[in-house]
């Protein structure tokens, strides 16, 4: 820069000239220039995860707008055995379903359940928030950054899984259209975490936490169901959103198979919080535990005497 800042004025009218000529030659050339720069940055990403295996190291991804690679893909075998237990895994889904519908309210309790968890005025905030975040993921606004949150979120939650299972990570990333997690170990737990467990509401209870053993402050509790519900709107929302974009966490495993123990895991966390709901109804792990192997013995009979008719 200090060298053309002593140019003369003629020179850099020239210069300037000679820039226009060639941005405009630029422009021409854009889109083929674009494709094999894309083709480029695709075979390097490629050679990058061949490199990381060779080393023994793995990548857990969140794909958004990025294709995502055949490495990813599950072995025939393996595909078939993962299968068939996401088959036995839909009894459960079924049952944990309908226990949450059908729970039991303590012998003392006057009103249902649901009436007393709907009139209860942390569920009041808790779907102001809901709404608020559904509203604001329906108008897009912000959805840029909204989605690096998301990612953000997304990765961070593979990295605490990968500690947590005395893993290593040698390499992290972030973008709006996706990320990754280069590892040395990978499991089922590993790869499906981030989709059943709301990294941003589990961080709202735990500084809630601190706040409340530091400080009290008024309408604490108003303002943790709200954010509970925007939070977690906020996970199963953007979950629901990418979880068709081909992505290499499920393909890992198996599509099918995923699919069925992320919804079993959302399922049973829903469960969880409707037990630790602040309400009067006696809702307990307990009463929710009874009324699950109740109705999967129930249910099991009726279904291996439906079996022996064939």
């Amino acid at each position: 820069m200090r060298i053309m800042a002593r140019q003369k004025k003629g020179n850099n009218k020239q210069r300037s000239g000679a820039r226009n000529r060639s941005s405009k030659r630029k422009k021409k050339n854009s889109g083929i220039l674009g494709f094999f720069q894309r083709a480029s940055s695709r075979a390097h990403k490629r050679t990058n995860q061949r490199n990381w295996k060779s080393k023994g190291m793995k990548s857990v991804n969140a794909s958004i707008a990025q294709e995502s690679s055949d490495d990813y893909s599950l072995p025939f075998t393996h595909l078939i055995l993962r299968t068939i237990i996401g088959i036995f895994l839909l009894f459960p889904c079924f049952i944990s379903t309908v226990a949450i519908f059908e729970i039991n309210t303590s012998p003392t309790a006057t009103n249902h359940f649901w009436q007393q968890l709907f009139q209860a005025k942390a569920f009041f905030y808790f779907s102001i928030g809901c709404f608020l975040m559904l509203g604001w993921f329906w108008t897009k606004l912000l959805r840029k950054s909204f989605l690096y949150l998301y990612v953000l979120g997304h990765e961070l939650t593979h990295a605490i899984f990968i500690f947590l299972c005395g893993g290593k990570i040698s390499g992290f990333k972030v973008t709006p259209d996706g990320g990754y997690v280069i590892t040395n170990k990978t499991n089922v737990l590993i790869a499906l975490s981030p989709y059943f467990v709301p990294f941003w509401t589990s961080l709202v209870l735990i500084i809630s936490y601190i706040v409340r053993c530091l400080v009290h402050l008024p309408f604490h509790d108003e303002v943790l169901y709200f954010l509970i519900g925007f939070t977690w709107t906020f996970h199963l929302a953007w979950t629901i959103w990418m979880i068709p974009r081909d992505q290499p966490d499920l393909k890992e495993n198996g599509s099918f198979f995923s699919l069925t123990v992320i919804y079993l895991a959302n399922i049973l966390l829903l469960a969880t919080l409707l037990c630790l709901s602040p309400s009067d109804s006696g809702i307990t792990f307990k009463s929710y535990c009874y009324q699950w192997i109740n109705l999967f013995i129930e249910n099991g009979l009726a279904l291996i005497s439906w079996l022996k008719t064939f």
